[in-house]
């Protein structure tokens, strides 16, 4: 028994190096990169979705305290309502983030949002009661602050797209992508207008 026991060990140990090695080799020939790419760009459309979400939360409270000084800006606020409708309807899960046609109809939703927000921001000029209301200094801020949180996201998940598709192209992520990995696809990129995404701005 103790002489099987000696012959064992030092396969045992010879199989726990090869192992080793094994694991060492995938590592550094790239084989973690696509899956770890592919989840931080996953990540970063999380970011970005929770941003455009807190955004659709401000409106609410913002077009009813517009609304108490503007009311006869039935269309601005009206335009403002159905495209924040349109925009919480329009909504893209991990699973479809290769589609290129379900990024341009989110991002057409988020850039007619912007607008309408733009012109519901720009009446304001119009209303200086409005314009020193605390609270609608304290909402327009908030959207201000959250669109600029909206760029930031938007930038970080264009650089993570951009990565993970890098990898799934060049050596030696191609050789991964078109074997282990062949489900994973290219992502959509961001591409929003950028003029569309620029926070509104009011001048006192």
């Amino acid at each position: 028994m103790i002489a099987i026991g000696a012959s064992v060990a030092p396969r045992l140990g010879l199989r726990g190096l090869v192992a080793a090695i094994l694991c060492l080799a995938l590592a550094s020939c790239g084989y973690n990169n696509i899956p770890t790419l592919e989840e931080q760009a996953k990540a970063k459309w999380a970011d970005v979705q929770n941003n455009y979400q807190r955004r659709a939360d401000l409106i609410p409270n913002l077009v009813a305290t517009v609304q108490g000084y503007a009311k006869q800006e039935k269309d601005v606020l009206t335009a403002v309502v159905e495209a924040r409708a349109k925009a919480t309807q329009t909504k893209i899960d991990v699973s479809q983030l290769s589609d290129p046609e379900k990024m341009k109809q989110f991002q057409d939703a988020q850039n007619q949002l912007s607008g309408a927000l733009g012109r519901l921001i720009a009446i304001s000029e119009n209303y200086p009661d409005l314009k020193s209301n605390q609270n609608f200094l304290a909402l327009q801020s908030q959207l201000e602050g959250t669109e600029n949180r909206i760029t930031v996201a938007r930038r970080d998940y264009i650089e993570a797209v951009r990565a993970y598709n890098t990898e799934l192209r060049t050596f030696p992520g191609v050789l991964w992508a078109k074997t282990v990995f062949s489900s994973s696809k290219p992502m959509a990129e961001f591409t929003a207008d950028t003029a569309a995404q620029t926070p509104p701005k009011v001048k006192f």
